[in-house]
């Protein structure tokens, strides 16, 4: 049997490195959420998702696709869950898919809305 010495400086720093990677990968799989054209800001029970105007956009969060399909003015049609919704700026958000969903904000650049878990859902 041979042994070997391990640096003792060595272990901490392995210990740190691993216990940053599983902090890594745990908060990715605790958001959930990857995007193409879109940007998102994701927490346990709710994800701010910022779509770029002028591109195919969309966001996977929770589970489920959520996609911007236009804007005009101040109301935007999203799809979430598979369903469309027509949002306006300042209204109250919309319950679907066991999410409630709401405008954020809209620009000529991007949309930004908010999907959050529905607290009855």
């Amino acid at each position: 049997m041979t042994n070997r010495s391990v640096s003792p400086s060595l272990t901490p720093l392995r210990r740190a490195a691993g216990l940053l990677a599983g902090l890594t990968l745990g908060a990715a799989l605790l958001a959930g959420c990857s995007s193409e054209g879109a940007s998102t800001d994701c927490g346990l029970d709710a994800c701010t998702v910022t779509f770029d105007r002028g591109v195919d956009a969309s966001a996977n969060i929770f589970g489920v696709e959520a996609k911007l399909i236009g804007a005009e003015g101040d109301q935007v049609t999203v799809e979430v869950a598979g369903e469309q919704l027509s949002l306006t700026a300042g209204q109250q958000a919309t319950e679907v898919g066991g999410f409630q969903v709401s405008l954020d904000s809209v620009t000529e650049q991007q949309v930004k809305i908010r999907v959050a878990r529905s607290s009855n859902g």
